[in-house]
């Protein structure tokens, strides 16, 4: 018996057999549009993308330019340095990279990170962000050695400024430094790093020194680095700026302030051009391109001598009897005073019931205008001022150049001050009193002039009249802002008094025989005197009340023409302080002087009346 067993055929429905093939054909219908999406449609797109991810273009930047001396001596210069840049696109850990940095350079990591979000604004993630300006070769030797460790990190050669003679030129050149928010924002030619100049030539000479960028593709691997570049635009280094100043004459006049706050300067009075400016103390301007430290900055900006200022262009002083120039310019021009007019000098001028004293006690008897500017008379001036009147006096000082700033390329240059009635009831609410002018026309009181604004004034008067631009750079021309308001033949009166000042007068520390030597004095009160007829020496006062001492002069030899400016603050008695330093400096322009020659018998002190001559050991200026 034979025993079979049938199994059934069991068959798929058929309904799902056709629907598993139209999944399968709907996929790879999916799949060949998305292929050709990608491919096709967004190809081009996409290839640019990867090529992005291994070309990338990077800006290269340019050489800023020199700065020289008239003889071409380097003044500032650019030398490479090595920044740390962080490329953002391949840093996986942006937190730990910069820990690491920390640790490495020991930048405070919070600093590290303000930095970062500081500059995604500004950067895009594949250009280097640069997160420390100037690597010592410590720091950069550790980074080199784990750049592979920590993609991202990329070490950016870099130009940084450097000043050979720091302090001595620091208040013209002034600095660069790193470009702050506000900057950044006003030049997109700027990027996060960059430095500017800040003070100083640096700053109004930027977009000439400072040149232009240029760009670079290159080729960049999975890791980060760099291997082909192409120059797709060149850089444009910065135009070099040649100085009129004489750098050895800077040298000489800053050693001759050493130890004392200050200022000289010197100037060709024909056409404008400055071959020394030192204003002292100084500041190494070094310090600053970096970033200077807190704790420096602070023992800059707190210390009372103040040596951040230029004290050329920015203090502002009482003249003293260096005003008297301008006073005897403006007497002769409106009429007040003729050359050869006698004036008496009691010693003292009344003035309602004050009475205003001389600096020599006693006086100087009868005086013309040249012995008055010869021996610094203060009545001849105090009588002339009650004259002329303030608003006259103003006037004429404005248009001679004073109360206004010269237009010199230096920023932050102080106007000073020329008062007027209009100017102390706007300032003060209060009415000018006659004594107020009094004082003014001998350069005190609410008088306030810088150093080089009497070495112009001073320029114009040899010059033949004509008010320079002051010229720091030495390839700009020679421009006349103004002419004085002077006659010729007044304006040579002032210049022979000047000259026998030094011949038998307050200077007489100029004196010498190969070359035509002319000088004012001048003695600025910086307090008020309680009693006028108890007057201390210098060293016993203390070192705040004492008086400035000024000297300005010019000189001539062989053709060559200079004005020189002295001002020592607190320094006493100009004739005494300052006039030995003027000696030095045209000791350096014209050579040593020879011996003094011997006084021709029975000669006359110039400008007196009838007067002996004065003692120059009596001279207060």
């Amino acid at each position: 018996m034979r025993l079979e067993t049938e199994t059934p055929q069991q068959h798929a429905p058929r309904s799902g057999l056709i629907l598993l093939q139209a999944l399968v054909l709907g996929l790879f219908c999916l799949f060949t549009l998305r292929l050709w999406y990608l491919q096709v449609h967004k190809g081009g797109t996409f290839s640019d993308m990867a090529r992005d991810n291994q070309l990338r273009q990077v800006l290269i930047g340019s050489a800023r330019g020199r700065i020289l001396d008239r003889s071409g001596t380097p003044l500032a210069v650019s030398e490479p340095s090595f920044a740390l840049g962080l490329v953002r696109e391949d840093c996986e850990d942006i937190d730990g990279t910069l820990a690491k940095v920390s640790e490495w350079t020991g930048v405070d990591k919070h600093v590290l990170s303000e930095t970062v979000k500081r500059g995604k604004k500004r950067v895009k993630p594949f250009e280097p962000l640069i997160l420390i300006t100037d690597l010592p070769y410590e720091a950069l030797a550790r980074i080199e050695a784990n750049a592979m460790l920590y993609p991202g990190l990329e070490i950016v050669v870099r130009q940084k400024r450097y000043y050979p003679t720091g302090a001595l030129m620091s208040h013209v050149l002034g600095y660069v430094a790193e470009a702050n928010e506000d900057e950044l924002e006003k030049n997109p030619q700027l990027s996060l790093g960059d430095s500017v100049g800040k003070q100083g030539l640096e700053l109004t000479h930027e977009d000439e020194l400072r040149g232009s960028k240029g760009r670079k593709q290159v080729e960049v691997d999975a890791f980060g680095r760099q291997h082909n570049e192409f120059i797709l635009e060149p850089p444009r280094a910065g135009a070099d700026l040649k100085l009129s100043i004489d750098i050895g004459l800077q040298r000489e006049c800053s050693r001759l302030l050493e130890g004392q706050a200050g200022a000289i300067l010197v100037m060709e009075p024909d056409t404008g051009k400055i071959l020394s400016m030192v204003s002292q103390p100084s500041f190494d301007n070094n310090m600053f391109v970096l970033g200077v430290p807190a704790d420096k900055w602070r023992e800059l900006r707190d210390n009372p001598r103040h040596p951040i200022q230029n004290r050329v262009t920015q203090g502002v002083y009482p003249p003293g009897s260096v005003f008297k120039l301008l006073m005897a310019a403006a007497g002769l021009t409106e009429g007040f005073v003729r050359p050869g007019d006698v004036v008496a000098c009691p010693g003292s001028y009344r003035v309602g019931n004050r009475d205003f004293h001389d600096w020599k006690k006693g006086g100087h008897g009868s005086l013309d205008l040249r012995g008055a500017l010869v021996h610094s008379c203060d009545i001849y001036f105090y009588k002339l001022g009650d004259r002329m009147g303030i608003d006259r006096l103003h006037d004429y000082a404005v248009a001679s150049g004073f109360g206004a700033r010269t237009g010199i390329d230096l920023p932050h240059e102080k106007a000073g001050l020329i008062p007027s009635k209009e100017w102390k009831k706007k300032r003060f609410g209060a009415a000018w009193s006659k004594g107020e002018t009094i004082i003014a026309s001998i350069g005190q009181g609410y008088v306030l002039t810088s150093p080089l604004q009497i070495g112009r004034y001073l320029s114009a008067l040899v010059n033949g009249g004509r008010l320079m631009k002051p010229e720091l750079v030495e390839t700009e021309a020679p421009r006349v802002d103004a002419t004085l308001p002077l006659k010729d033949g007044d304006r040579q009166v002032i210049l022979d008094a000047m000259v026998a000042t030094v011949e038998s007068g307050t200077a007489k520390s100029l004196l010498r025989s190969d070359a035509v030597m002319a000088g004012k004095t001048g003695t600025a009160q910086v307090v008020k005197l309680i009693n006028p007829d108890i007057r201390r020496k210098t060293h016993e006062m203390p070192y705040e009340q004492r008086d400035h001492a000024w000297l300005a002069s010019w000189g001539r030899k062989d053709g060559k023409t200079y004005v020189v400016v002295c001002l020592v603050e607190h320094g006493g008695h100009g004739g005494e302080v300052s006039g030995p330093l003027v000696r030095k400096v045209f000791e350096y322009l014209f050579g040593p002087a020879p011996g003094k020659p011997p006084r021709a018998a029975g000669a006359a002190p110039a400008g007196t009346a009838g007067e002996p001559a004065v003692d120059p050991g009596d001279v207060g200026d």
